[in-house]
């Protein structure tokens, strides 16, 4: 059986930590060969079964060439390798599927099809994308052979929408990299960057959909009352327009000193800094299956978590939930948790176990099954 993986469009960590780990447990099977298309810069260290790597003389960093190198060259590259599944993990599936061959696609970014948080874009580019986005993966899904949905709460969405036209589906949740279990030694080191007492930790991009507005606001509201509060930490991706505003916030509520935007760092670093916190938040509202919320429960710390789908569905009773919208809820939330020393230690005891639920080898595992059944 020949697989061809679609992923030129895994720019970014999560589509990235994705294929390593599904490729990292790839089955040693002699019927099994896999064609990569993968971005140039995905470092791999490919295992026993026979792997052919694409290098298109096209440049597929810029997605308008890239859907154009998909509509005109993919159907050709799955004739000419014989292709039997076409694995698309992006969401996408432009090309024209030959006869003989299946197409597998899989849904990981629920924000075109969130109404109420693509609204919160002013209009311009990011509106009119989430937009057409919507169209495309929906008649993507809908013309797959199989549709990987890595959490309840999205394939119950798509379901919907697709008013029982998709052909087959398969719910298969991400795992987590043992590095961020809190057995992990790289954990022990202390980076210089972060603060020498206690902090409060989120990790994510600060965009409209996060919600780190709400979190400061909530955090000062909690200050008033708690003057010795432990120092709020964001880390994650900073460019956007919402970050300016989140900065401006924090100046306005005299928190400099308080709230601190460290921005992007290393992924390889990211362990330590869960590690260190004396709690983690988590604040989105709008995710499908959110490894950022699966990595902090491995670090085995308590957590406040967004009461917003998927969210529940992966942090069980492990979490304590709050209203993402609602600064005043946030406070009220973090100073019982807070108050009680007990909950605390017991929330982390919860945190730890719940993370054993998500592992990568059971996912890939999966999905490697769905593929060979597909194909076979």
């Amino acid at each position: 059986m020949r697989v061809l993986i679609n992923a030129f469009s895994a720019r970014l960590g999560g589509g990235q930590t994705y294929l390593i780990n599904l490729l990292n447990h790839i089955p040693d099977r002699s019927e099994l060969e896999v064609v990569l298309a993968v971005p140039d810069d995905l470092k791999l260290s490919l295992p026993k079964t026979k792997i052919t790597r694409l290098n298109p003389a096209f440049p597929v960093k810029n997605p308008i060439l890239r859907a154009l190198w998909e509509k005109v060259f993919l159907s050709r590259l799955l004739r000419k390798h014989k292709i039997d599944v076409l694995f698309s993990p992006g969401g996408v599936v432009s090309a024209s599927i030959p006869k003989g061959c299946k197409s597998i696609t899989m849904f990981r970014n629920m924000m075109p099809f969130d109404i109420v948080q693509r609204q919160k874009y002013p209009l311009g580019y990011m509106r009119m994308r989430n937009w057409i986005l919507e169209k495309v993966m929906l008649n993507s899904m809908l013309r797959a052979d199989l549709v990987i949905f890595i959490s309840n709460y999205a394939h119950g969405v798509i379901e919907k929408k697709a008013k029982g036209r998709l052909k087959k589906t398969a719910i298969i949740p991400h795992g987590i990299n043992p590095r961020f279990r809190i057995v992990s030694g790289n954990a022990d080191c202390r980076p210089e960057w972060l603060p020498d007492k206690d902090y409060f930790l989120y990790v994510s991009i600060l965009d409209v959909y996060k919600a780190q507005l709400e979190l400061v606001r909530g955090y000062a509201k909690l200050k008033t009352k708690r003057p010795n509060l432990a120092k709020f930490i964001l880390i994650g991706p900073d460019f956007t327009r919402y970050a300016r505003l989140v900065r401006e916030e924090i100046i306005a509520l005299n928190l400099e000193n308080d709230v601190l935007i460290l921005g992007e760092i290393p992924y390889h670093e990211l362990e330590a800094a869960y590690h260190h916190a004396q709690l983690i938040i988590f604040a989105s509202e709008c995710e499908n299956c959110p490894n950022i919320l699966l990595e902090s429960l491995a670090a085995g710390k308590p957590m406040m978590v967004s009461n917003r789908p998927p969210m529940p569905e992966f942090g069980g009773n492990a979490v304590i939930y709050y209203d993402p919208t609602s600064p005043n809820d946030f406070a009220a939330k973090m100073d019982m948790v807070l108050a009680k020393p007990k909950l605390l230690k017991e929330l982390a005891k919860r945190s730890s176990a719940r993370s054993l639920n998500y592992n990568w080898q059971t996912s890939a595992t999966l999905t490697w099954d769905h593929i060979a059944k597909i194909g076979g």
